[in-house]
């Protein structure tokens, strides 16, 4: 079977792996993403000689590392700003997290693009303890729609997340890992 011109041309890229966060206080962002968003810690190779943390949950990873030189962090960790930089987490029940954000006293901004018409979207915009911005949505309202090369999008069907060791839980008798699948 011959492959097609765009399947050749595009990157072997798979998914997103991690997105990484300097931070002032290595311990105090691992609680906010731990206890706030659900992440969990994991092993970080012994090989890395600097104070971090590596976390993952939902298909993606979250590597904390503490930072050097404070002046790389923002100034303001107060300010929020939708068309500012910021990571974006999929969500299922946004009362259940905004009431979440609600009982851990985390300050955020609420709002809702477009009507019920056109899906809307509901947006939770907040900042992690370095005032680093993070954004809670419903987006799978909207459907995304190509403006061109819409067979270029690739969705990966296996292997798109990190095989993941459970102590004790195996799906097959000799693999203590998770399968590595999308569903």
């Amino acid at each position: 079977m011959e492959k097609k011109k765009s399947e050749e041309s595009r990157p072997p890229l798979m998914a997103l792996n991690h997105v990484s966060r300097i931070c002032r206080d290595v311990k105090k962002s691992l609680e906010f993403y731990t206890k706030v968003l659900g992440f969990v810690e994991t092993e970080r190779p012994a090989s890395l000689d600097f104070d971090g943390a590596w976390l993952f949950n939902y298909g993606v990873g979250i590597h904390l590392v503490q930072v050097k030189e404070e002046d790389k962090l923002p100034s303001n960790t107060e300010h929020l700003d939708p068309m500012d930089n910021h990571i974006s987490f999929q969500c299922e029940d946004m009362e259940a997290l905004e009431k979440r954000l609600k009982e851990v006293n985390v300050k955020y901004m609420k709002r809702t693009v477009g009507d019920e018409e056109e899906a809307a979207i509901e947006q939770l915009f907040f900042n992690d303890p370095d005032g680093f911005m993070v954004e809670i949505c419903n987006c799978e309202n909207l459907e995304l729609k190509p403006r061109d090369s819409a067979d270029a999008i690739h969705l990966p069907g296996d292997r798109h997340t990190p095989p993941v060791a459970i102590p004790g839980r195996s799906d097959r008798a000799d693999d203590t890992r998770l399968p590595q699948t999308n569903s």
